[in-house]
């Protein structure tokens, strides 16, 4: 291969290194504004809808738990719990492993509503989906799931100590 080629093929690779990168920084952009509407049509705060997500694909879970799932300090999921109560998407209980302790769970009668609401955006994935081979759609779930353990890593170091 000649240096010219070499060089090339280097600046290839770095077009198309920025072009997964952009693609998904649109892609957070766009589930972010999807997610700011379904959120005003089910009259949650963006943080709220978050935790409910949460709470409904992790949970039950306790406060402290989701806090730390959610990246956000205790006193803001005590808001946070309170809202989502009051409206009837979410219910504390004891934790049946400790009487002393609470856990949250998401109340399915309202799952449903918010299931409507981004019936749209699954119906498009489900088609996309459809034109991929297993083996893609495993590469492509491998692909996101270590993108998101990247964003974690980041995360965690911006969470070390600061000075």
């Amino acid at each position: 291969m000649t240096a010219h080629a070499s060089a090339e093929t280097a600046r290839r690779r770095r077009r198309l290194v920025t072009g997964v990168k952009d693609a998904l920084r649109d892609l957070n952009r766009q589930l972010s504004v999807l997610d700011h509407r379904v959120g005003a049509r089910a009259k949650l705060k963006d943080a709220d809808l978050d935790c409910l997500d949460i709470i409904s694909r992790q949970g039950p879970l306790g406060p402290s738990a989701l806090a730390r799932l959610a990246g956000l300090h205790p006193a803001t999921i005590t808001g946070i719990l309170d809202r989502l109560e009051r409206d009837g998407w979410v219910v504390r209980e004891r934790d049946p492993d400790d009487r002393r302790a609470v856990v949250v769970r998401a109340l399915r009668e309202r799952g449903g509503e918010l299931f409507r609401l981004y019936g749209g955006m699954n119906r498009s994935m489900d088609e996309l989906i459809a034109g991929y081979r297993d083996d893609e759609l495993e590469l492509l779930a491998g692909f996101l799931r270590r993108v998101t353990e990247a964003g974690e890593q980041a995360t965690n170091e911006l969470n070390g100590p600061t000075t």
